[in-house]
């Protein structure tokens, strides 16, 4: 079932959110870097370029905001609250997913149950319409009663043919719902 865009997607979103608290506690930490300048500095243009008119730095600088009112917790608080969110909206998708695919199983045994009354139900049909020919045959009865009986068939066997159709697409989307393979 990893297998499954909505679940995939799913997925990913949580891990993104997972970071994004990551990126919430990291700025509790003060923020060090190097940095490096350089240039020329002198009263004329024309001192510029020489030798005791460069100068340049190099040096670490550690920076950690004091106070920030309460932002960096409440950043924090968001962060950890959008996971929370994340994950339940997983375990939705999750869920949803196992109950297609068990509504999908119940419809297979359900449908094949129902398959094998209907074809008892076509297999009668067929009798009756066969005892009913042979009736007309011996002149007991009308064609009315022919045209019935052929009528029943037909209908039992349109009824027949609708329950395994249904049965393909309940396949189809157990197929589909476990991810696309067997």
């Amino acid at each position: 079932m990893e297998r499954l865009p909505d679940i995939a997607q799913a997925e990913r979103n949580m891990a993104e959110a997972n970071a994004q608290i990551g990126l919430a506690k990291a700025a509790f930490f003060p923020t060090l870097s190097l940095n490096a300048s350089g240039g020329y500095k002198g009263a004329s243009f024309a001192n510029w370029v020489t030798q005791p008119n460069r100068f340049w730095s190099l040096g670490p600088s550690l920076a950690l905001a004091l106070f920030d009112a309460g932002l960096r917790k409440a950043q924090s608080d968001a962060a950890i609250a959008q996971y929370d969110q994340t994950v339940a909206s997983y375990r939705q998708t999750v869920l949803a997913a196992f109950q297609s695919v068990e509504d999908n199983l119940a419809a297979q045994r359900l449908l094949s149950e129902e398959a094998e009354l209907q074809q008892a139900a076509v297999t009668a049909a067929r009798r009756s319409e066969t005892i009913t020919l042979n009736q007309y045959r011996a002149g007991t009865v009308s064609y009315i009663n022919v045209m019935t009986a052929q009528a029943n068939r037909l209908a039992a066997e349109k009824t027949a043919r609708d329950i395994r159709n249904r049965q393909y697409l309940a396949s189809v989307n157990l197929i589909t719902g476990i991810g696309g393979q067997w």
